[in-house]
């Protein structure tokens, strides 16, 4: 059974002592059957809970520094009427003990945990967001991942690898700034595509007309969920491996690419949509920035002289990530020249950094 989370915080002008504050709210609690234990905060101001009958917790605390909080647990089933009365009365009566000395109020939407349904998920600087999903639609552990595709009722269909938002049905912004953002010509040429499992790079290309575009993703369970779950997205283009213009491949990208390397193939277009850029800034320590220093080689090197590297970068607030990013194109054996785009994606509720790179 999931916990609701309510929170009420009070800011003052100057701090206030307890007993100012404290006993005028007593008769509150004593009418919702609250029973009141004190504790010890080693001069830190004044901290009490409030446990009723019910499972409700009440915790009150009159801060040292110019803050009242208080937070309110209950169980999901529990009379919301009553929790809204009790929030209000509390409310209404430190307005009134605290008269005058107030900056600000505010009390927050209840945070639900431990729901079946999680709704919370980090972006990529660190912030909390809350989604309006509704359903786990598709959910695997596959040998690579956790998988999920939630149902959003904003965004459509979400898919999470990992805990990571990845896409969502609305985010064709993502799809176009990845490919070009409509500058580019697809027709007749050769496009290599790292990952991509929800199918929403490809949808797009074979619309253009390539040559050939393939698409090396390496986690059949992905694709498996997103051909049943994300269509509005990937189309039909993930019902079968292989069409007029493209084939997936179900493998890992980096033997492949060294293959291609070794063979001397070439492809006018490398589209790299396998990870966002590593959060960490010690590009030395992390296994993650020496992955991407690998694909980063190996794709240019695939590249036509004359082609173009696309891939997503970071949420733009993650400015030492993306410099350290920009420092690692710039130690290619291939030497290139780069250009970024900053992009609203709408599931990701921040900017997001695309980056196009081409052989000096």
């Amino acid at each position: 059974m999931a916990v609701r989370h309510y929170t009420l915080d009070i800011n003052l002008s100057t701090p206030v002592d307890s007993a100012s504050v404290v006993p005028g709210l007593l008769s509150i609690f004593h009418e919702q059957e609250l029973t009141e234990t004190i504790h010890d905060t080693n001069g830190h101001g004044y901290l009490a809970t409030f446990v009723g009958k019910n499972g409700r917790l009440v915790v009150l605390r009159v801060h040292s520094h110019g803050l009242v909080t208080v937070d309110l647990q209950c169980h999901e089933d529990d009379n919301i009427a009553q929790l809204d009365n009790l929030l209000n009365a509390l409310e209404k009566k430190l307005k009134v003990l605290l008269n005058g000395n107030i900056t600000r109020i505010k009390r927050l939407p209840a945070l639900v945990r431990g729901a079946k349904v999680d709704r919370y998920w980090p972006t990529a600087d660190g912030r909390l967001v809350e989604y309006d999903v509704d359903e786990v639609v598709y959910e695997e552990d596959s040998a690579y991942q956790n998988i999920k595709i939630l149902h959003s009722r904003q965004y459509g269909n979400i898919l999470v690898l990992d805990g990571d938002v990845n896409l969502a049905e609305s985010d064709l912004a993502y799809t176009q700034a990845i490919t070009g953002n409509g500058r580019e010509n697809y027709a007749g040429k050769e496009v290599l595509i790292l990952g991509g499992g929800d199918g929403g790079i490809l949808a797009e290309l074979v619309k253009q007309k390539p040559k050939m575009v393939t698409m090396v993703e390496i986690d059949q369970k992905v694709i498996d969920g997103c051909k049943m779950y994300m269509r509005r997205t990937c189309g039909n283009t993930l019902d079968t491996l292989r069409g007029d213009c493209y084939q997936i491949l179900i493998e890992d990208c980096v033997p492949l690419l060294k293959k291609y390397v070794q063979e001397g193939r070439t492809f006018d277009y490398v589209i790299n949509d396998l990870t966002a850029i590593p959060i960490s800034t010690s590009p030395e320590e992390d296994s993650m920035w020496e992955f991407l220093r690998l694909i980063l080689d190996l794709s240019v090197r695939v590249l036509h002289p004359k082609g173009k590297y696309f891939t997503q970068g970071n949420s733009v607030n993650l400015k030492e990530a993306l410099s350290l990013y920009e420092e690692q194109l710039g130690k290619l054996s291939c030497p290139v020249d780069f250009q970024k785009e900053v992009v609203c994606v709408p599931s990701y509720l921040e900017q997001w950094v695309f980056y196009t790179a081409w052989k000096k």
